[in-house]
């Protein structure tokens, strides 16, 4: 590369710890970036970068994943030339702010990558779950002999009802096509006619767990819907119904979920989010036998982790031909997600 072509380049710098940097950019995308961007100094994590601000001063571009500097008045203020974050990662949340929307920088996320295992963990799960998996793998432990629950709805002609439509639900919704299941749906922000090209039908947050042999829930951690699913929704679920959760514990009023679940030893509850996370010792979650804990393990993990790096490298692209960006976050977008 001649020196006016390094020239030419916009001048970036990757800011995160280095076991991330090769879970996120190692084995191909880093290499990508270096080769389209001229990089003003070796990689930055993220504690040391705080303590000496210095290599920000001429940074358009910044590549990030989990525990990325927050984007805060110092920060900027190192930055002058900063004009976009590529997050290589979900949430930014911990990264963005006002006086960042204020200046005009500019987030893209990964997390239309990270929301791939999310779907695909949780059709796992749908599928499991509609054949009464769970609670018949405990039968048999206990029983010490082949038991199963007698009548699981299975995955033909049954109900799966989707809280939430977002690009995680519709995922989800996408997957449900190949099975012959019904999908019912819960989505104040969304009109019959996309929940008909969607391929679902929309219904109340009540109906969805009256009529629905599992529902899984995918809705973002806002004011609004803190606390939405109630004890009341799981007492009206059918027998031997489930629920699954890999969006928020705190949509969910798990004290309320507690009491319903040890009333109705039938329900399951398979949650890969907890409010808190994880949930304090002592509680019942650890306990009951009709709830299944994951570690918060449906995003991604391992070499799925390297798909966020790739999105970053696409986006870097339509950045440098001038095209727009797929997935940024605008300070809209970025209020009403997870």
């Amino acid at each position: 590369m001649t020196e006016s072509q390094k020239a030419a380049q916009p001048r970036g710098l990757f800011v995160l710890l280095q076991e991330r940097y090769d879970r996120v950019y190692g084995g191909g995308p880093g290499e990508e970036i270096a080769g389209l961007v001229d990089l003003v100094a070796e990689l930055q994590e993220p504690d040391a970068l705080r303590n000496d601000l210095r290599p920000l001063k001429n940074v358009e571009l910044l590549f990030t994943s989990w525990g990325a500097p927050r984007a805060d008045e110092p920060l900027l203020a190192a930055a002058p030339n900063l004009k976009i974050i590529f997050y290589g990662a979900g949430s930014v949340r911990s990264v963005v702010t006002e006086a960042m929307w204020d200046r005009g920088v500019r987030v893209v996320s990964a997390w239309a990558a990270n929301g791939v295992p999310v779907a695909e963990y949780a059709l796992s799960q749908i599928l499991f779950c509609l054949r009464c998996g769970w609670q018949s793998a405990a039968m048999t432990r206990n029983s010490r002999t082949f038991s199963a629950v007698s009548s699981p709805p299975c995955a033909f002609g049954s109900t799966v009802g989707i809280i939430s439509l977002g690009m995680i639900g519709r995922l989800v919704c996408e997957h449900l096509k190949r099975f012959d299941v019904d999908v019912i749906a819960y989505d104040p922000c969304i009109s019959g006619q996309e929940a008909e090209e969607i391929g679902v039908e929309l219904c109340g947050l009540g109906d969805v767990f009256r009529r629905a042999d599992v529902v899984s829930v995918h809705t973002p951690w806002l004011k609004e819907t803190e606390g939405m699913i109630t004890g009341e929704h799981f007492a009206s679920m059918k027998p031997n119904a489930s629920f699954i959760n890999t969006s928020r514990g705190a949509v969910v009023r798990e004290a309320e979920m507690i009491e319903v679940l040890r009333s109705r030893p039938d329900l399951h509850v398979v949650l890969d989010v907890t409010h808190p996370e994880p949930p304090e010792e002592g509680s019942a979650l650890y306990d009951l036998p009709n709830v299944t804990l994951t570690p918060h393990i449906a995003g991604s993990l391992g070499p799925e982790c390297r798909r966020m790096g790739w999105y970053m490298v696409d986006e870097l692209r339509r950045y440098l031909s001038g095209e727009p960006f797929r997935w940024e976050i605008t300070r809209e977008k970025a209020a009403i997600m997870a």
